[in-house]
Parts: structure tokens; C-alpha cells; sequence
């Protein structure tokens, strides 16, 4: 059983994406100026239309950004807003919101 354990964990951990790699937060501050008229300055709205993004896991935030890019997840806005980004500016951007409380609103 051991074996067969050690196995499955070393096949899942060959499988994991490249994409993994984390990005760098001060790259992501840099580049988040857009972000900010809709998600805020700390990733937390005043809208509610607009998601929490400020302190979200970087992963999560990360595949977020690709599938907008890729039309996995539909939203007119993000899709224009991503288009042009390139895998290291999403994980960059998911690093420095990652990074964020969320909770500081600045109006």
C-alpha cells in the first residue's frame, strides 16, 4: 500500500501545471493600477457588483485571470481586462491581491 501511495503522490506531483510558479507582489502592486476602478485599492469594492478579490489565494486568484482569459468564465469586462495580460502579469497580480487584506476601503 505504501508503494501504491507513494506512487499516486509522485504522479500528482508530475502533473501539477507550470503555471504553478509564484509571482512577484510588488510586479502585481505595479500592475494592478486598472484593477483598482472596479476591485478597489486593496481589492475590496465600495460596489457590491464587483467581487472581493484583496486576500484571496494567489492559485485561486491566478486561474481566476486565465479563465477569463481563455473564455472559461464569461464576463465581458474581465475579458477585455485580461486579454492583454501575459501569464506572469496574472501572477503577478494574484500575488499582490493575495497579499491584501481586502478589508480597506479608500474612498
Amino acid at each position: 500500500m505504501n508503494k501504491f501511495l507513494f506512487v499516486a503522490l509522485a504522479s500528482l506531483a508530475l502533473s501539477a501545471p507550470a503555471y504553478a510558479a509564484k509571482g512577484n507582489a510588488e510586479a502585481g502592486k505595479a500592475k494592478a493600477e486598472p484593477c483598482k476602478a472596479c476591485h478597489g485599492e486593496s481589492g475590496t469594492s465600495a460596489a457590491p457588483d464587483f467581487p472581493k478579490i484583496g486576500g484571496q489565494h494567489a492559485d485561486y486568484l491566478a486561474t481566476a485571470l486565465r479563465h477569463y482569459k481563455l473564455g472559461k468564465r464569461k464576463n465581458p469586462i474581465m475579458a477585455g481586462q485580461v486579454a492583454n495580460l501575459s501569464e506572469k502579469d496574472m501572477l503577478d497580480l494574484a500575488a499582490w491581491f493575495s497579499t491584501q487584506s481586502g478589508l480597506a476601503l479608500k474612498y
